[in-house]
C-alpha cells in the first residue's frame, strides 16, 4: 500500500491546511505530510530495488525504477521547500508582502502546494497514460494559482501566459495520447482500459501501428515539451519563475521539469521500440539543441537573477532532451544522473535567490550592486558554490553527467551535437558565472543580514547533499539511477 499512501498524505496535508485557521497548524500539516511522503518514497525505492516493479489496484498504480527515482526526487525537494517556506512566508508576512488577508494567502499556499505535489506523484505512479496526462494537467491547475500568489499585475500576466501556453501544449499531448490509444486497438485485449497502460504497451510496442505512433510522438513531444519549457515553447517559464513564491519556483524548476520529462520518456520508450531510435532521436536532438542555443543569449544579457535561473533551466531541459535523443546506454545513464544532480542544484539556487530577493526586495542585479557574500555570508557562499556546480565546474556532480552525455554523443556518431553542446555550454557558463559572480562578490552594499534558521538550515542540507553527490552516490541510489536508464534503453 506504499503507492496509495504516497498519494494520500499530500492530499491529507492539503485538506488539513484548508480547514485550520492558525498559521502554525498549516505549517505543521505541510511539514508532517511531506516528511511522511519522503519516508514513503524511500520505502518505495527500496521495494522497487528488491522486487523490480510494484503495482496496486490491478496495475492502476505502478512503479518501476524510473517512477521510484522521480518520486524520490519529488518528495525530497517538497520536504526541503516545506521547511524553507516556513521562514520565507513568515518574513513575507512581517514585511507586508501580503497586503490584505494574510491568513487567506497562507491558506492558499499551504493548500495548493500539497495538491501540486500530489499531482506530480500521480504523474509518476499512474500506469495509464491517460491518467498520467490528467495528472500533468492537474500540476498546471495547482501551480498556476501559486504563480498569482502575490496578486500583482505582473503575476496575473505570468499566470495567464503559463495557463494559455501550457493548455495549448497539453491539449496536443492529449491528442498524442489518443493517437497512441488508437495505435494499440488491433492488439489482443485492446478494447480494455489496459490498452493505455504503459506496462502493457511497452511489452507489445513492436506491434503498435507505426504511422499512428509517428504522429503520436510528434504531438506528445510538442505537448510535454511545452510543459518542460523546451524552445520554442519556453516563453512562459521566465515570467512564471520570477513571479511565483520562491519555494514554488524551486519546485517548478526542478521537480515539475522532471515530471514533464518523465512523460516524454515514457512515450519515447514506446516509440523507439515501435519505430527504432532514429526517428524520435532526431526530433529530440533538434529540440534539445534549440533549447540550449536559445538560452545562451538570454543568459548573457540577463538583468534579473530569477529570470537568469529560468533561462538556465531551459538550457538544462535541452541538455536532458539531447541525452535522450542521443540514446544508448551511456547517454541514458547521463540523462538520469543529470536529472538527479540538476534537481538538487537548481532547487538550491532558487532558495539562495529567494534569500537575496527577500532581503534586498529586488531581483535586479544593478540594484543590489554586489557584495552578497559580505552581507549574507552563508547565502553568498552557497549561491556561488551552487552556480559553479550547475554550470558544470569540476569536481561537482553536473560536470560528471554532462561529460558522460558529451562522451556518448561523440561515441554514438553525433559529433555535431557534441560540438554544439560544448559551444552552448561555454556560453551559458560564461554568462551565469559573470552575473552571479558580480552579485556575490564585491564590497558590502547593505548591513549584514540576520540569520533565518528555517531558511538557512534548508540551504545547509541541500548544499551538503550537492557536495556529497559530487564525490559519492549511495549504492541504492546509483542502482535506482542505473535501473531507470535500463528502462529507457530496454535492457
Amino acid at each position: 500500500m506504499i503507492l496509495a499512501a504516497l498519494l494520500f498524505f499530500p492530499l491529507a496535508a492539503a485538506a488539513l491546511s484548508a480547514m485550520v485557521r492558525r498559521r502554525a497548524w498549516m505549517e505543521a500539516a505541510n511539514l508532517a505530510g511531506f516528511a511522511i511522503t519522503f519516508v514513503l518514497a524511500l520505502a518505495l525505492a527500496g521495494e522497487v530495488l528488491r522486487r523490480g516493479t510494484v503495482s496496486l489496484w490491478g496495475d492502476f498504480l505502478y512503479a518501476d525504477h524510473l517512477s521510484a527515482l522521480v518520486a524520490l526526487l519529488t518528495a525530497s525537494i517538497a520536504l526541503v521547500c516545506a521547511v524553507y517556506a516556513v521562514g520565507y512566508l513568515r518574513d513575507d508576512e512581517r514585511s507586508g508582502a501580503f497586503e490584505d488577508e494574510p491568513a487567506a494567502k497562507l491558506r492558499k499556499y499551504y493548500t495548493l502546494t500539497p495538491l501540486f505535489v500530489f499531482s506530480m506523484l500521480l504523474v509518476v505512479l499512474a500506469n495509464n497514460l491517460g491518467v498520467m496526462w490528467a495528472a500533468i494537467e492537474a500540476t498546471t491547475l495547482a501551480s498556476v494559482f501559486l504563480v498569482t500568489f502575490y496578486g500583482k499585475v505582473t503575476s496575473l500576466e505570468a499566470a495567464w501566459k503559463y495557463a494559455i501556453i501550457g493548455g495549448v501544449g497539453l491539449s496536443m499531448a492529449l491528442f498524442g495520447t489518443i493517437v497512441a490509444y488508437y495505435s494499440a486497438q488491433h492488439l489482443p485485449g485492446s478494447g480494455e482500459l489496459s490498452s493505455l497502460n504503459w506496462s502493457v504497451l511497452a511489452g507489445r510496442a513492436a506491434y503498435l501501428d507505426k504511422p499512428a505512433m509517428r504522429l503520436a510522438f510528434v504531438l506528445v513531444l510538442m505537448g510535454y515539451g511545452t510543459k518542460a519549457g523546451l524552445a520554442p515553447m519556453h516563453t512562459w517559464k521566465p515570467d512564471a519563475y520570477s513571479e511565483a513564491p520562491v519555494p514554488s519556483a524551486a519546485i517548478l524548476s526542478s521537480v515539475m521539469l522532471n515530471c514533464a520529462l518523465y512523460g516524454l520518456v515514457r512515450f519515447y520508450v514506446l516509440t523507439s521500440r515501435c519505430l527504432g531510435t532514429e526517428y524520435p532521436g532526431r526530433l529530440l536532438l533538434l529540440f534539445g539543441m534549440l533549447s540550449m542555443g536559445i538560452s545562451v543569449p538570454f543568459v548573457l544579457i540577463q538583468k534579473n537573477f530569477r529570470r537568469l535561473l529560468a533561462y538556465h533551466t531551459i538550457d538544462h531541459a535541452g541538455i536532458m532532451v539531447t541525452a535522450l535523443g542521443i540514446g544508448g546506454k551511456l547517454a541514458c545513464l547521463g540523462l538520469m544522473l543529470h536529472m538527479t544532480f540538476h534537481t538538487v542544484a537548481k532547487s538550491l539556487l532558487f532558495l539562495c535567490a529567494g534569500n537575496v530577493y527577500q532581503y534586498f526586495r529586488t531581483d535586479l542585479f544593478h540594484k543590489i550592486k554586489g557584495g552578497v557574500l559580505r552581507v549574507m555570508p552563508l547565502t553568498g557562499a552557497v549561491f556561488l558554490m551552487a552556480i559553479l556546480a550547475i554550470i558544470g565546474m569540476p569536481p561537482f556532480s553536473l560536470f560528471q553527467s554532462e561529460f558522460v552525455i558529451v562522451r556518448a554523443a561523440f561515441a554514438g556518431g553525433h559529433a555535431w551535437a557534441g560540438g554544439l553542446f560544448i559551444l552552448f555550454g561555454t556560453g551559458v557558463f560564461a554568462g551565469a558565472l559573470l552575473h552571479v559572480g558580480s552579485l556575490v562578490l564585491g564590497p558590502a552594499s547593505a548591513p549584514v543580514a540576520p540569520r533565518r534558521p528555517w531558511r538557512d538550515n534548508s540551504l545547509v542540507v541541500l548544499a551538503a547533499v550537492l557536495i556529497a553527490i559530487g564525490f559519492w552516490l549511495p549504492a541504492p541510489l546509483l542502482d535506482l539511477i542505473r535501473g531507470a536508464a535500463r528502462i529507457v534503453t530496454g535492457d
